[in-house]
């Protein structure tokens, strides 16, 4: 009978051992449902509101993108920014036909360059110059105009064999990359290129002289100008957009831009639209004088 009593009295302890084991499983199990049920309640209450936004930050942000609420077709929010920029161009009571992108900034971005002469481009101006005071831009012109050509495709969305530019080089060298329509044009631009443009004309007024073509009496600005003019068919720029701290020109075509317009922001990188924009309309909205 001892032997038996002790046996019942051990099973008695194993059964409560395994239902304290049962029961404290059972807890674990019904709070880690109840964490994830709780989760999930908060986050249907939450999503809502996460998705509606507050109004007025909505706007700013649907401002800053214009897609925010366009279709999810990606050639739809495209085709919605370019409509977008173009509107803005020609809401735009004055708009350069060349502006130039003067950096003068150590570290250069190849990204947010692109992304200024496509902007540049989509809001209707023809002609965008390039320049910094090292050439970097001109000494790497394919790796630029492969990021114009990238930024383009990611921004307007594009197929680009229906759209082409024409880039300028020093001279009459020429490059066709395949970016926007009606054939605007990029120039990447070094502190040689106005001063070698100088020279070259003031060489050949020399020679016309020695040759007795023309007499020292007939040089003139004027004509130094019309040499100038001959030898590229590119309008003076309208605008300068210089980004950085320098207050300097930094040797940005010297004889072009005796009526350019300059205007300034702090940095090219991670410049937006809205920042190229409030200048351009800064530009619309200014009153040229020209010496008077």
């Amino acid at each position: 009978m001892a032997l038996l009593y002790g046996l019942l009295w051990r099973l008695l302890l194993l059964l409560v051992h395994v239902n304290r084991v049962l029961v404290s499983w059972l807890r674990v199990r019904l709070r880690s449902m109840k964490g994830r049920l709780w989760e999930r309640a908060v986050a249907a209450l939450l999503l809502p509101l996460a998705l509606a936004g507050f109004p007025d930050q909505q706007k700013k942000l649907n401002h800053a993108n214009p897609d925010a609420n366009g279709n999810p077709v990606t050639g739809s929010r495209a085709a919605g920014r370019r409509a977008r920029w173009l509107s803005d161009g020609r809401a735009l009571d004055k708009l350069p036909v060349h502006i130039g992108l003067l950096v003068a900034e150590e570290e250069l971005s190849y990204t947010d360059t692109a992304n200024l002469v496509v902007w540049c481009m989509a809001v209707g101006i023809s002609y965008v110059s390039v320049y910094d005071q090292h050439g970097i831009f001109q000494k790497n012109n394919s790796r630029m105009l492969e990021e114009i050509v990238r930024q383009q495709q990611d921004l307007l969305g594009v197929d680009g064999s229906k759209y082409s530019v024409e880039v300028l080089n020093n001279g009459s060298d020429k490059q066709q990359q395949n970016v926007l329509s009606c054939r605007p044009a990029v120039k990447l631009l070094c502190p040689d290129d106005g001063k070698q443009s100088i020279v070259a004309a003031a060489q050949q007024l020399c020679r016309s002289v020695e040759k007795r073509e023309r007499s020292s009496k007939d040089i003139s600005v004027t004509m130094l100008d019309s040499l100038l003019r001959e030898s590229k068919n590119v309008p003076d720029p309208e605008l300068v957009v210089k980004f950085g701290p320098v207050d300097s020109t930094l040797g940005f075509l010297p004889w072009h831009i005796r009526l350019t317009e300059f205007m300034s922001l702090p940095s090219h990188r991670g410049v937006s639209y809205d920042d190229l924009l409030g200048v351009l309309q800064r530009y619309s909205s200014c009153q040229q004088r020209l010496g008077q």
